[in-house]
């Protein structure tokens, strides 16, 4: 019996790892069997103990679980469920989506809720916030990972031994010798400086 305490969205990534671990310590998954499942019921805010504030879980344009709508204005923010959901295969995320907020109160509503101000909302997304009143119909989306699919075929550990020019671990890119350094007329240009990282 594992017994396990503490806030939880961070206790809920150790028990995964626990559960990751054990499995593999234990032999019991079969390496030659594809396990696909559909993880839904996330949570549209997670609470930021940092900042002191609620962040989306999934992205500010998630929608809510039919119903919930009227919970936003409640105390209990994190039990409120988002419209998200993830392809999962032998515990490796594949794809991840969500159903869209098409409604612009609501999204107001999202936007409030994360802290953004009516000016910075309006600055920031006024388009798609105009665009919501002309219509727009629900839509979602779902954006898959070939690389990670193929990885998880092959059998390999890493998606770099599948992709055709993978960078290295430190960002660099060996066929295109990337990044090269900037000139100083390039940050001139743009009105940047480069600032020395202290030790």
């Amino acid at each position: 019996i594992l017994l396990m305490a503490g806030r939880q969205p961070r206790l809920n990534v150790w028990l995964s790892v626990m559960r990751t671990h054990v499995g593999e310590l234990l032999e019991l998954a079969d390496p030659n069997e594809l396990a696909f499942a559909f993880v839904t019921g996330f949570p549209l805010f997670e609470w930021n103990e940092d900042a002191k504030r609620w962040d989306s879980s999934h992205h500010p344009f998630t929608s809510p679980e039919d119903g919930q709508e009227a919970e936003l204005d409640g105390e209990h923010l994190g039990d409120i469920k988002s419209k998200a959901y993830d392809l999962v295969c032998n515990g490796s995320e594949l794809a991840s989506g969500s159903i869209r907020i098409h409604n612009r109160q609501l999204q107001e509503k999202i936007f409030e809720i994360l802290g953004h101000s009516k000016e910075e909302t309006e600055s920031r997304f006024g388009q798609i916030l105009e665009a919501f009143e002309y219509g727009a119909p629900p839509h979602g989306g779902i954006a898959p990972g070939i690389d990670r699919l193929v990885a998880i075929l092959c059998g390999s550990p890493s998606i770099r031994d599948v992709i055709a020019f993978p960078k290295t671990q430190s960002g660099t890119d060996l066929l295109f010798d990337a990044p090269t350094p900037v000139s100083q007329a390039q940050l001139d240009e743009l009105s940047l400086r480069i600032v020395e990282q202290p030790e």
